[in-house]
């Protein structure tokens, strides 16, 4: 998601158990799909792998991504100090006072989208069967909620 306008800039549907091999290709679609490499990006736990973070291919980018489940409610732990190893290092860098701040924006960023998506549009489950065809359907909520915040906002393509 843009931090600014909940635009949603990259999307996919995978049948993997858990998101651990999504941040490196999300990231990557991002910078393929803006031309431009982001300066920062947050996600969550779900996300966090020591390879992922330490990519190659994300290594311009500023992570802040959580390597344990997190409420959004919760008041911020203590800062911890880095171990030495990755976990330690990204455990370090989302408990310091800056770091939290910069986590706490997803909930400000991309929980409302998905908010918005389920209850305004009423989107609870997907209609059809099979991958490619939820992929499809979930890239088409996700350009249908593209249109309706550029619609919103008064956005009008450049004139030609």
């Amino acid at each position: 998601m843009d931090g600014h306008a909940q635009v949603i800039v990259a999307a996919a549907v995978t049948q993997d158990a858990n998101d651990k091999q999504q941040l490196v290709p999300m990231l990557t679609a991002v910078t393929t799909n803006l031309g431009a490499t982001p300066g920062a990006a947050s996600a969550d736990s779900g996300y966090f792998s020591g390879a992922a973070v330490t990519d190659a291919a994300v290594a311009a980018i500023d992570l802040y991504v959580a390597v344990a489940r997190q409420k959004h409610g919760d008041a911020p732990a203590a800062p911890v100090p880095d171990d030495g190893t990755v976990i330690g290092a990204m455990r370090a860098k989302v408990s310091s006072t800056a770091g939290h701040a910069i986590y706490a924006l997803r909930k400000t960023i991309v929980e409302p989208v998905f908010g918005q998506i389920k209850e305004e549009r009423g989107f609870r489950r997907f209609s059809f069967r099979g991958l490619r065809k939820v992929q499809a359907e979930w890239l088409l909520i996700c350009l249908t909620h593209n249109l309706l915040k550029l619609f919103r906002a008064g956005w009008m393509p450049l004139a030609a």
